[in-house]
C-alpha cells in the first residue's frame, strides 16, 4: 500500500453533522476531494444542499438531510437513509455545535442544557447510532470536533463560555472512553481540538479579541479553510488505523504557551 493509498477515501461513505457551513463544510470538502461519498446533515438542510451540490462536482455521490442531533428520530433517519443510499457508513464526523457567552454566575440553566444537549448529547446519540453499524461491520472511524476550550480554562475577558468549555471537555473524555470500548471491534474514535477559525460561531469573538489572539498564537494567524482538511483526512483514512483515543490540537501553537 502506497502513501497515496493510505490517504484515499475512494469507496468510503462519510457522515458530517453540521456540514452546511464552517468547519463541517471544510472537512466535507476534504473528504470529497479524497474520493469519499459524503452525507451532510444539519437543522438547516438548505445549507447542506448547497454544499452537497458543490461537492458532487468532484465526481462523488452526496446526500443532504435535515437533522437535529439532539433528536433520536432525526439521528435514526440519517443513519437509515445513509445505509439505504450507500450500503455502509465508514466515517462519522460529529461537528454540530452550540455556544453561549455569559459569566458563569449568570448562565441560565436552560442555556447550559442547550449547549450540552447539542455538543455532548448530540455527539453521543450520533456515535451510538452509527457505532452500532460500525461495530457490526468491525470497522469505522469516528471523529469528534472538540475545541482547545475543552483543554482548560479561558480568560473571561476574552472567552466567557463556561458551558461551551465544559461541554468540549466532556466530548474529549467521551472520545477517549469510546475508543477504549470500541477499539477491540475495529472502530477508531479520535477528536480534533481546533483553535480559532473564522466561522459564524466564532467571528464576534475573533473580532473582539483579535489583538489577544495574535499575541497568544505562535504562528500569528487564524486557522484557514485548509488547516483542518488534512488532519480530518488523516483520522478518516487508513493512515490512522493505529491511532485511537487521541486528540489532535490544531491551533497554531496557542495551547503550547505556558
Amino acid at each position: 500500500m502506497t502513501v497515496l493509498d493510505l490517504f484515499s477515501l475512494k469507496g468510503r461513505t462519510a457522515i458530517v453533522t453540521g456540514g452546511g457551513r464552517g468547519l463541517g463544510a471544510q472537512i466535507a470538502q476534504g473528504f470529497a476531494e479524497a474520493g469519499a461519498n459524503v452525507v451532510l446533515c444539519s437543522r438547516k438542510v438548505e445549507a447542506c444542499e448547497e454544499v452537497a451540490a458543490e461537492l458532487a462536482k468532484l465526481g462523488v455521490q452526496t446526500l443532504a438531510l435535515a437533522c437535529d442531533v439532539t433528536k433520536s428520530a432525526d439521528v435514526a433517519n440519517v443513519v437509515s437513509k445513509t445505509i439505504d443510499t450507500f450500503g455502509n457508513i465508514d466515517i462519522l464526523v460529529n461537528n454540530s455545535g452550540a455556544s453561549w457567552g455569559t459569566p458563569a454566575v449568570e448562565m441560565p440553566y436552560e442555556a447550559w442544557q442547550k449547549v450540552f444537549d447539542v455538543n455532548v448529547n448530540g455527539t453521543f446519540l450520533m456515535s451510538q447510532a452509527v457505532g452500532k453499524k460500525m461495530l457490526a461491520q468491525k470497522s469505522g472511524k469516528i471523529i469528534n470536533i472538540a475545541s482547545i476550550a475543552g483543554l482548560g480554562g479561558t480568560l473571561p475577558d476574552f472567552m466567557d463560555t463556561i458551558g461551551y468549555n465544559a461541554s468540549k471537555g466532556a466530548v474529549i473524555t467521551l472520545t477517549k472512553d469510546l475508543a477504549v470500548k470500541w477499539g477491540p471491534y475495529g472502530v477508531n474514535v479520535n477528536a480534533i481540538a481546533p483553535g480559532f477559525f473564522p466561522t459564524k460561531m466564532s467571528n464576534v469573538l475573533i473580532e473582539r479579541g483579535q489583538e489577544y489572539l495574535m499575541s497568544a498564537t505562535p504562528l500569528k494567524r487564524l486557522g484557514s479553510e485548509n488547516d483542518l482538511k488534512g488532519v480530518a483526512l488523516f483520522l478518516a483514512a487508513a493512515a490512522s488505523d493505529y491511532v485511537t483515543g487521541d486528540v489532535i490540537v490544531v491551533d497554531g501553537g496557542m495551547s503550547s504557551i505556558i
